[in-house]
């Protein structure tokens, strides 16, 4: 009807920021923030953009990083067991199973993993709020044993102060099932759950955590004594992943921000968590 083509029809004009910016300014853009974020894709650095006031689309954002080769980083990884199961405690039953998580300090989820340096490995235990996917507990270790979990778990409790009823999910590691970790839960309150036999979905998230950690800091650091780790994982830890880095479960805001507009009310969108 009115002689335009389709093509024409549905034409959008570029905006002021995409317009003005040229693909040499956007490569030096998404360099700065793979540069902090190394595991960037195309939709999270879209995102970090507009959180920056730039508005850009995300096809040409996935262009420019095709033609000067700007992927997100993905490395091999090394593999060391953690998690001894055969022991005589007592294995508590899985109480996530379809769980419904509407507020911080509900459910708390709490793993152990490696790091490898010159001279054998370094341990991370480390707990996160499943509603926010705050690191809110941690402990670094050169031996995996029952002090360095129940090192994290003080560490959670002293910052959180939880009511009592909290679930604390687990795997059946040892350490977790131990008769000193099991007591220091009931006297705090809490509810423990651990993983289903065999199952590592059951403990998705903290696998997501320590995968984040070992691809954006870990390897790229390529930590060779005690003290990088002790230097560079706390700051990553506090700084990067808790206030800085974005999670698309969140609705794209990092986990302090996102428990922060909890607080006000805000996250009608993204206020349940279906396990």
């Amino acid at each position: 009807m009115t002689g335009l083509s389709k093509s024409t029809y549905y034409y959008k004009p570029k905006t002021t920021d995409e317009a003005d910016r040229t693909d040499k300014e956007l490569k030096m853009m998404i360099e700065r923030i793979q540069g902090e974020f190394p595991g960037y894709g195309y939709r999270r650095i879209n995102k970090q953009l507009r959180r920056e006031g730039i508005t850009l689309n995300g096809k040409r954002i996935r262009r420019v990083q095709g033609e000067y080769g700007l992927y997100p980083i993905t490395l091999k990884k090394f593999s060391v067991h953690t998690t001894n199961s055969r022991h005589g405690y007592r294995i508590y039953p899985n109480l996530l199973k379809d769980k419904e998580v509407n507020r911080i300090n509900e459910v708390w989820a709490a793993d152990i993993t490696y790091i490898h340096i010159q001279r054998g490995f370094v341990y991370l235990a480390a707990i996160l709020d499943l509603y926010s996917r705050k690191a809110i507990g941690w402990a670094l270790s050169r031996r995996l044993d029952n002090q360095l979990c129940l090192d994290a778990l003080e560490a959670a409790i002293q910052t959180r102060k939880p009511a009592k009823g909290c679930i604390h999910h687990s795997d059946r590691g040892v350490q977790y099932a131990s008769n000193e970790y099991v007591n220091k839960l009931m006297d705090a309150g809490f509810e423990v759950s651990m993983s289903a036999k065999g199952n590592p979905y059951d403990n998705a998230y903290m696998e997501s955590f320590m995968k984040t950690l070992k691809y954006e800091e870990v390897y790229l650091w390529d930590y060779e004594i005690y003290e990088d780790v002790i230097e560079r994982l706390p700051y990553f830890i506090e700084e990067v992943y808790n206030k800085k880095r974005l999670h698309s479960a969140l609705g794209n805001v990092p986990p302090e921000e996102f428990e922060q507009l909890a607080a006000m009310g805000k996250n009608n969108e993204n206020s349940a968590l279906f396990l």
